[in-house]
C-alpha cells in the first residue's frame, strides 16, 4: 500500500500527467506541496494516514458476509451459479376452493410486519462466551483426565468402590390389594410410635442430608427418679388402720414442729437485745463526751513530744555501724544458713527410716478418699429424688392432707373431697424438675380508684 502511494506521487510529479480529481488548480500549473508530519508520534497516525482503501476493503468483506454468509472467493461454484433450463411446464391441476380465500390463483404472502422482523443478514449472532464458561473448568478437566488414566490402569476410585461394596436393598414386593382390618395375619403397626421407619438407603440419606439427626442419649434420661403419681401412705385411706394412721399423724406432726422451729429462729434473730437499749446513764455519758478530758489530753501531748525527740536521737546514733560489726553479722548469717541446710539434710535422712509410717499414712488417706467418694455418690443418688433449684424461687412442698381421728369417715358416702387435682399435678411437675417453681402474679393497679356519686344517686339521697 505504501509502495502504490509512492508510485502515484512519482507519476504525478512527472510532466504531462493529468490528475482526474478536482483540485483548486485546474490547470495543474501550481504544484501542491505535501505537508510534512512527524509520524513518530502516535497522535498523528490516524490524523495524517490515508486508510480509505483499507476501509473500502473491509466494507466489501462485511457486505459479502451479510449477503452470502461469507467471502465469495471461498464459495464453491455450485453455490454461486446454476444451470438455466428454462421455465418448467406447470401441470394442470384442479384446485379445490378453500374457505377463507377471496381470489383464485393467488398464494398467501407474508405480512410486511413479519418481513420487517425477519433477519436480513446471514452473519451468525456473536457467541456468548459466558454461557460456555464453567467454574473450576481447568480443575475439573484435570480431575477427568486423572480419572481416565486410572481407569486405563484398572484402578477404581474410592467413591465408586464404596458404591460397589454397599449391600443391595432387599426390596419387598408390594401387595396390590390392601389387607382388610379384620385379617389376623396382617403386620402389627403401632400408631403411637414416634420413630418413623425409613425405607431408603441410609448411605443415600446421609449423602443427601435427609437423614434424621440421632437423638442424644442424655435427653432420654429423666430429670428425676420420682414417679409421676406418688401413692399416698396407708394412713391416708378413708378407712385406715390405727397404727398406719398414727404413723401418718406423727409424720405430719414432725413437719409442723420443723416449721415452728424455723419461725422461732427467725424471730430470735430479729429480736432486739435488752443490753443494747439506751438508759439515762448512757445518754448522759454521751452528752458529756469530750468536755472533761481536755486538760489530760494536753499533758499527754507534751510528754509524747519529748519521747519522740529522744527516739530520733537514738536512731541517728544507731544508724552507723563499724566494719567489725558488719563482718560479725555476715558470719552469723552464713552460720544460720549452714545450720538450716544441715537440719534439712538430717530430716531427709530420718524420713528413710519412716517409710512404714509414711505408707500407713498414705493407706489411711486412700481409705478416707474412698469413703468420701462413696458418701458423695450416695448424696448424689439421694439428690436425684429431691427437687433442684431451677429458677429464682425455691420449691415448697405442699401441706400434707391428713384427717384427725374424729374426722375419719366410716364409708365413701360420708367422705368429703379435699385438695385439688390441678394443684397436685402442678406441684408434681415442679417436684420432678420438669418446670421451675412459680408463684401467682400479683395484680397491681396503676391508677387509684375514684368514687363519684352519680346524679341519679344524688337525687334519691
Amino acid at each position: 500500500m505504501a509502495a502504490a502511494r509512492r508510485l502515484k506521487r512519482v507519476v504525478a510529479s512527472q510532466t504531462g500527467f493529468l490528475n482526474l480529481k478536482a483540485t483548486s488548480d485546474p490547470e495543474g500549473l501550481v504544484s501542491s506541496s505535501r505537508k510534512r508530519v512527524n509520524k513518530n508520534k502516535k497522535k498523528n497516525w490516524n490524523k495524517h494516514s490515508d486508510i480509505n482503501d483499507v476501509e473500502e476493503f473491509l466494507e466489501d468483506v462485511r457486505h459479502q458476509e451479510r449477503t452470502t454468509g461469507g467471502l465469495i472467493s471461498e464459495k464453491s461454484d455450485d453455490s454461486l451459479f446454476f444451470l438455466d433450463i428454462g421455465q418448467p411446464k406447470k401441470l394442470e391441476q384442479k384446485v379445490e376452493p378453500v374457505e377463507g380465500r377471496k381470489r383464485k390463483g393467488k398464494t398467501q404472502r407474508p405480512l410486511r410486519i413479519d418481513l420487517i422482523l425477519q433477519r436480513d443478514s446471514l452473519v451468525p449472532p456473536p457467541k456468548d462466551v459466558l454461557a460456555y464458561q464453567q467454574p473450576n473448568a481447568k480443575k475439573l478437566r484435570r480431575i477427568a483426565q486423572k480419572a481416565e488414566q486410572l481407569a486405563a490402569k484398572g484402578v477404581v476410585p474410592r467413591r465408586q468402590k464404596r458404591l460397589l461394596d454397599r449391600r443391595p436393598i432387599e426390596q419387598k414386593a408390594k401387595k396390590a390389594v390392601t389387607e382388610a382390618n379384620n385379617n389376623p395375619d396382617r403386620d402389627f403397626y403401632n400408631i403411637w410410635d414416634q420413630e418413623t421407619k425409613e425405607t431408603a438407603d441410609p448411605w443415600y440419606l446421609q449423602q443427601t442430608g435427609k437423614k434424621r439427626v440421632t437423638r442424644p442419649v442424655r435427653l432420654n434420661e429423666k430429670p428425676s427418679v420420682l414417679p409421676a403419681v406418688e401413692v399416698i401412705a396407708p394412713g391416708g385411706s378413708y378407712n385406715p388402720d390405727f397404727f398406719s394412721h398414727q404413723a401418718l399423724l406423727q409424720e405430719a406432726h414432725e413437719v409442723e414442729v420443723k416449721k415452728q422451729k424455723q419461725e422461732d429462729k427467725i424471730e430470735k434473730q430479729l429480736a432486739v437485745n435488752k443490753e443494747d437499749t439506751a438508759t439515762e446513764e448512757t445518754t448522759l455519758r454521751e452528752q458529756v463526751e469530750g468536755l472533761v478530758e481536755e486538760e489530760i489530753e494536753d499533758d499527754d501531748e507534751a510528754s509524747d513530744e519529748d519521747e519522740e525527740g529522744a527516739a530520733v536521737g537514738a536512731i541517728a546514733l544507731a544508724e552507723k555501724k563499724t566494719e567489725k560489726q558488719r563482718k560479725k553479722e555476715k558470719a552469723e548469717k552464713i552460720k544460720e544458713q549452714q545450720r538450716l541446710a544441715s537440719k534439712l539434710q538430717t530430716k531427709q535422712q530420718q524420713q528413710l527410716f519412716q517409710l512404714r509410717s509414711i505408707k500407713a499414712t498414705i493407706r489411711n488417706e486412700e481409705h478416707k478418699t474412698k469413703s468420701r467418694q462413696i458418701k458423695r455418690k450416695t448424696q448424689q443418688e439421694a439428690q436425684k429424688a429431691q427437687p433442684r433449684r431451677l429458677g429464682k424461687l425455691k420449691f415448697q412442698a405442699p401441706d400434707m392432707e391428713v384427717q384427725l381421728s374424729d374426722e375419719l369417715a366410716g364409708s365413701l358416702r360420708q367422705l368429703k373431697p379435699e385438695g385439688s387435682i390441678l394443684k397436685d399435678r402442678f406441684k408434681s411437675l415442679q417436684k420432678r424438675n420438669l418446670i421451675e417453681p412459680r408463684e401467682r402474679a400479683k395484680f397491681k393497679r396503676r391508677l387509684k380508684l375514684k368514687y363519684v356519686e352519680k346524679r341519679a344517686f344524688k337525687e334519691i339521697t
